[in-house]
């Protein structure tokens, strides 16, 4: 959740994604906010009692997009075309870039410019109302939990190269134990409701393992 960040972080890569006050989903994302607060994250990511399970993984889509986009905004200085001329999450993984669209066949570029693509996408996809309606009483499209598994897959490669390749600049900025938070949060998420296949996960598992027999 925003809150969890300093004012120094305050700078966010992309422009940040809001939820209407007023409506719904803000207020869901108050009850995400009030119980994430109580320090159980377990229980925070559960779906809330009497809850559409679409609504809940939109508005926490939204708010992982809004977290990631502030971490990565961090520490765009160190991400360069130079210093990560590939996207990659540690030597055994490189990320290629197609979005099905405007990019059909995966491109090699570096992680600046695939974080940027990235999260445009994302926030292409946020910002279609047939997609993530915002509106009470829209219904969600018939794809949209295949639409989140991709924006969620997706947005968990931008920790995995900021674990694997920056982790020594976000020490430096005194952020880690808000990477490390939200970090945990996100799992705990997609773990709940089998949101990201095992195999993708796979850059970050030891933090994973690690994070998860913590809570135990």
């Amino acid at each position: 959740m925003s809150f969890l960040f300093s004012s120094r972080s305050s700078k966010t890569f992309k422009p940040k994604k809001n939820i209407p006050e007023g409506s719904h989903q803000y207020e869901l994302l108050k009850h995400a906010e009030a119980t994430l607060g109580s320090g159980n994250l377990r229980q925070a990511v559960m779906l809330p009692e009497g809850e559409d399970l679409n609504e809940w993984i939109a508005v926490n889509t939204v708010d992982f997009f809004n977290q990631i986009n502030m971490l990565y905004g961090t520490i765009t200085e160190f991400c360069t075309e130079t210093s990560c001329s590939v996207m990659s999450a540690g030597p055994r993984y490189e990320y290629h870039w197609a979005d099905g669209t405007n990019i059909k066949k995966p491109i090699k570029c570096s992680a600046p410019k695939y974080i940027d693509y990235l999260m445009t996408w994302v926030q292409d996809q946020l910002d279609d109302e047939t997609l993530f309606p915002s509106k009470i009483g829209v219904p969600f499209p018939k794809n949209f939990m295949s639409v989140a598994k991709t924006i969620l897959k997706r947005l968990f490669r931008v920790y995995a190269h900021i674990y694997h390749q920056h982790f020594d600049s976000v020490m430096q900025l005194q952020e880690e134990a808000h990477l490390n938070t939200s970090f945990k949060h996100f799992i705990f998420f997609v773990q709940e409701f089998n949101l990201i296949d095992r195999r993708e996960l796979a850059p970050l598992q030891d933090l994973i393992e690690k994070l998860g027999s913590k809570d135990r």
